[in-house]
């Protein structure tokens, strides 16, 4: 672990103040825009614009990385997101507002392959397990860090606008002063939408689905506790709590999958999530919803996890990372619609309507499982179950398709299914 630390600091260092940056902006924006007065629409509006920028990230900043590397594309990616942050404090419209998140929405799935892509091709493969745990735990500290920040004294309203953007700008300076050299980047082949389909359809349905729902409670939280009563404090403190809780489940939620059928794990969480959620409706009192979205940030988050190593079952190695490319497309996509109605649907069903959608959702996705489990049969050899930071969902998680790819390669090889040759040839 020291050895790895020592080895990536800039890079782990650079991702911490990213992944605390986005966090503060994500939960900012919606405190911040219902004080000056948006509509639950107009929220609603400006945040699925992040998603609908990062639909286009995924995709071009590959290719961006190829052309001309990885310093430049980190360095003018983290300069644009650190202006999208800074922008907020002259304006005070939804549009603009809406625009600065579609422009960050673009940056930050960038930063994040770039960053992933560097540390997987610096990683041993001894010390792989250990930088991922390093990873995953600044994916998960980052954003609950930046989410309680947002109850920081701020009189006049400026400060925490311009500490993102400090965070956001300094997080260059640890990469470009580091004496590691920049690794060699080739765009990853893309898998359609349509092939993963026939691979997994749970896997294509429950990731768009659960997408949607989980973002919404993620987005809409802070705007519901501030309706029953809370402060901006305690408001950011809710999502925290939830974010910690979501993320300390997921490594026993990881191991239950890995040893059961993941479908009959997809199955229990929806249906966890979507009875939690139906007691939220039915009792509405302040004093449940640190409890309540706990519960449900508990049992939903971890279900992109399961979903994407069900999928990995069915994947060769050479496939794991196309994979997870398209995969990281459809959750931007159930994101996109799920930022687009969870603020909305605060107010609506007489205060009810964000447990009811998440409610809904659940349901669909324990009903594909179900679906799933009586007409296949579970494949005869798993790999193992990534987790993903809270934050950390909307991002690509090249390193850990990576990670699992050689994983899946180390022990076909063992095991005599492919020749070291062939394994050779799936790395290059």
């Amino acid at each position: 672990m020291r050895r790895a630390l020592l080895e990536n600091w800039a890079l782990f260092l650079g991702m911490t103040m990213l992944m605390v940056a986005n966090g503060l902006l994500v939960t900012l924006l919606t405190i911040r825009g219902a004080g000056l007065g948006f509509s639950d629409l107009s929220i609603a509006l400006m945040q699925a614009c992040y998603p609908l920028g990062a639909l286009a990230g995924t995709v071009l900043t590959p290719r961006l990385i190829e052309k001309v590397g990885h310093i430049r594309v980190f360095s003018a990616l983290a300069s644009m997101v650190s202006v999208a942050a800074i922008a907020h404090l002259l304006t005070s419209d939804p549009v603009s507002w809406s625009m600065m998140r579609l422009l960050a929405g673009f940056c930050f799935p960038g930063l994040y392959v770039i960053t992933e892509s560097w540390l997987n091709a610096k990683a041993e493969n001894r010390l792989r397990a250990q930088i991922l745990s390093v990873y995953f735990i600044i994916q998960t500290a980052g954003p609950a860090l930046g989410t309680a920040m947002v109850g920081l004294p701020d009189p006049s309203g400026n400060v925490l606008f311009g500490l993102a953007s400090i965070l956001l700008s300094v997080g260059i300076v640890p990469l470009l002063l580091s004496n590691n050299r920049a690794p060699d980047y080739s765009a990853p082949e893309r898998m359609p939408v349509a092939r993963l389909y026939r691979v997994s359809p749970m896997a294509v349905l429950g990731i768009v689905i659960m997408g949607a729902g989980v973002v919404s409670w993620f987005i809409a939280l802070p705007l519901y506790a501030l309706r029953s009563g809370f402060s901006e404090a305690q408001a950011s403190g809710a999502l925290v709590v939830a974010m910690i809780v979501a993320a300390v489940v997921q490594y026993p939620v990881g191991w239950v999958a890995d040893h059961v059928d993941r479908r009959f794990v997809v199955m229990g969480l929806a249906l966890i999530t979507a009875a939690a959620s139906l007691w939220m409706a039915l009792d509405t009192a302040p004093s449940r919803i640190v409890l309540g979205f706990s519960v449900i940030a508990a049992v939903s988050l971890p279900v992109y996890s399961v979903l994407a190593a069900h999928a990995n079952d069915h994947l060769s190695p050479g496939q794991i990372v196309a994979a997870s490319g398209t995969m990281a497309f459809l959750l931007q996509l159930g994101q996109f619609g799920g930022m687009l109605l969870g603020p909305n649907l605060v107010s609506m069903l007489d205060g009810r309507g964000l447990q009811a959608f998440i409610c809904a959702t659940s349901l669909v996705v324990a009903g594909i499982a179900v679906a799933r489990r009586v007409t296949s049969e579970a494949p005869d050899e798993t790999g193992t179950v990534q987790a993903m930071g809270v934050l950390g969902v909307p991002q690509p998680g090249l390193l850990q398709a990576e990670a699992l790819s050689d994983e899946m390669e180390e022990r076909a090889v063992e095991t005599g299914e492919i020749t070291q040759e062939s394994a050779e040839k799936f790395a290059g």
